[in-house]
């Protein structure tokens, strides 16, 4: 039977977790899937373990790079998989019971969708710092396309390894590219910049494994100014398109960053929105720092750039107040 599903499966060293990462994904008996497990340059036990789980079941295919990083290992894996729909794991996580039919179900009631991810739980809780907390919860939250439309630019909506993506749409945007920002994150951007939408099933799917040496906490290409360099590249021709004046709500490092990147890129902000009295009147990147009664949605584009805790949702209180529509007159980037 051909495979519904292609899983890829990208690992380095991953000895020991990568027969817990497979056992929940084959463990999925009402999808015809394939498991694509790409060893990029390990040098522990992990291939003769793939091999040995291999020869048992044939939904599993070996394949190596030799080590060339992940974008390049999923491409490889991405170029041996037969399905319409493209799911990710990584080697070190838990997939829980019905994850992939219940993605495969979303995709198909909804052809506008190009991806859908999952809930996820983060473990052990020895790793599960403050931060990451909130950003799971965060991410969690965030479940209908509407959600995801209106915080994509805010940070990457989607945990990667729990994401299943329709093969037709990963394909027109250019499938797996290896960038200098986190390569998932260019993903979703592009997708949503082509007119896909982006979802997630409303359950907890995905065990989501953390430890200290991941790629997140020590590759440059997951540093806060690739994330902000990112968002420019793609907020960028979306400005080219509107005739208003763009504004960034917020004169403090964070809005000057994105005033930074996005200048880099051609869109240079006329002028910053600051709640603090004492910058009002001063200047910021050239361009005056204003207050908010100033702004109006036939005049301005606002783009919110505020580092501060809970700052977000005051911000889009303030600017309902002012009459702007968000996702019109404004997108909230941090």
């Amino acid at each position: 039977m051909s495979p519904l599903v292609s899983v890829l499966i990208p690992y380095r060293n991953a000895e020991n977790t990568l027969e817990e990462a497979l056992a929940g994904i084959l463990a999925e008996r009402d999808v015809p899937i394939e498991v694509l497990a790409v060893d990029d340059g390990s040098t522990d036990g992990g291939p003769a373990l793939i091999a040995r789980l291999a020869a048992n079941d044939p939904r599993i295919a070996a394949l190596q790079t030799g080590g060339v990083g992940i974008a390049r290992a999923l491409a490889c894996a991405h170029a041996a998989a037969r399905a319409p729909f493209l799911a990710r794991m990584d080697a070190d996580d838990v997939s829980l019971p019905d994850r992939l039919r219940l993605q495969v179900d979303a995709l198909r009631k909804d052809d506008r969708l190009g991806v859908v991810g999952t809930r996820v739980e983060p473990f052990p809780d020895e790793a599960v710092g403050e931060g990451l907390a909130r950003y799971v919860a965060w991410q969690n939250a965030i479940v209908t396309t509407e959600d995801h439309d209106r915080e994509i630019f805010v940070e990457a909506p989607l945990c990667h390894p729990s994401v299943m993506l329709r093969r037709e749409a990963f394909e027109a945007v250019g499938a797996f590219r290896d960038v200098h920002w986190p390569e998932d994150y260019d993903l979703w951007l592009r997708l949503h910049a082509a007119g896909y939408g982006l979802a997630k099933v409303d359950r907890t799917l995905l065990r989501w494994r953390h430890h200290p040496g991941r790629a997140t906490f020590r590759d440059s290409r997951y540093a806060i100014v690739r994330f902000i360099e990112a968002k420019a590249h793609y907020l960028a021709p979306r400005l080219a398109r509107d005739p208003r004046a763009l504004v960034v709500w917020g004169a403090g490092p964070t809005g000057r960053k994105l005033a930074r990147a996005l200048a880099a890129e051609g869109a240079k902000a006329a002028a910053f929105v600051d709640i603090d009295p004492k910058k009002i009147g001063r200047t910021a990147r050239g361009a005056p720092i204003v207050p908010k009664v100033s702004l109006d949605p036939a005049k301005h584009f606002v783009l919110v750039a505020v580092g501060a805790r809970g700052a977000r949702d005051l911000i889009r209180t303030d600017l309902a107040a002012l009459a702007f529509v968000e996702r019109r007159d404004f997108f909230c980037c941090s």
